[in-house]
């Protein structure tokens, strides 16, 4: 005989401090041209001071990274390295699109080689609009996404 007790209230808690601890340690890994990349290096600089959220730690091998920053346009050669190195992060995993070029491909939009955005081909959880967005911008894009993760949402697509 087994009875049906409804939802584990452990299992639940449990569940709700993850995701409590994955919202605040994040572990980027970049991908970008120029623009963006250096309103991340102002994000990071003592003015802005992104080690308040704990984002600070950026690393540079996607196995080691759960959230893929896209800061830049995608070309058709790029793609596959970019799908590659989002098949080579552990779940769970997250990307956040940040200015125009990521996002709908920027002035760049009508070129032979540029994609139209990177979520044509990837999951994006979060875009951060903007050419370059301001730092500001990237952290209201990054508390959106810690809001999202801690609330445990698996929905895609925040426009903010």
């Amino acid at each position: 005989m087994v009875l049906d007790t409804g939802p584990n209230i452990i299992v639940t808690t449990l569940e709700k401090i993850w995701n409590w601890g994955r919202s605040r340690s994040f572990w980027p890994l970049t991908y970008g041209c120029n623009c963006c990349p250096i309103e991340m290096m102002a994000a990071g600089a003592a003015r802005f001071d992104i080690a308040r959220y704990g984002y600070e730690v950026f690393r540079a091998s996607p196995r080691q990274a759960d959230l893929l920053i896209v800061a830049g346009p995608v070309t058709l050669k790029m793609k596959p390295v970019v799908e590659r190195v989002w098949a080579q992060m552990p779940e769970p995993k997250w990307v956040l699109a940040m200015g125009n070029c990521a996002t709908s491909g920027g002035p760049f939009k009508d070129g032979y080689s540029v994609l139209p955005g990177c979520d044509s081909f990837l999951p994006v959880d979060v875009y951060v609009p903007g050419c370059p967005p301001r730092p500001e911008a990237l952290f209201h894009g990054l508390l959106e996404l810690k809001k999202k993760v801690e609330s445990g949402q698996s929905g895609r697509g925040y426009k903010g």
